[in-house]
């Protein structure tokens, strides 16, 4: 992808494969993509409203789509047990579509049927992303 506007719509697109109960572990470098893919895809769920990196806040719930979407982002995560400590577990049984970035940094918290996704990029400028069935 050349630009934003083409991850944004790559999101937009897989969001119309998502149901409820949806993980995704978005892994990659900072600059990669993730952030604009997750806008494509709360928007792809309907949510109308702007999206934005959760980094300090660790998590941004999006609500009034299609389903809701809970947008985490393990980088300034210290612990697991952090991670636990703000909900995680409750947020996976909420019959959302859960998005997490860097989601690498915790992989024994994230459910066996998570889509992981890895970000990359390349030389040119370009970024890139593929399915990945393990880290």
């Amino acid at each position: 992808m050349s630009n934003e506007s083409e991850m944004v719509d790559l999101g937009r697109e897989v969001a119309a494969e998502l149901g409820a109960g949806s993980v995704l572990g978005l892994v990659g470098g900072l600059g990669a993509g993730k952030t604009h893919f997750s806008k494509g895809l709360a928007s792809g769920l309907g949510f109308s409203g702007s999206v934005t990196s959760p980094t300090f806040s660790l998590v941004h719930e999006y609500r009034g789509g299609r389903l809701p979407v809970f947008h985490f982002d393990f980088y300034r995560l210290d612990s697991a047990e952090a991670l636990l400590g703000i909900g995680w577990d409750e947020f996976l049984d909420d019959g959302g579509v859960v998005i997490a970035e860097w989601a690498d940094l915790y992989p024994e918290l994230m459910p066996e049927e998570t889509r992981w996704l890895r970000f990359e990029v390349r030389p040119d400028g370009s970024r890139g992303i593929e399915e990945v069935t393990a880290l």
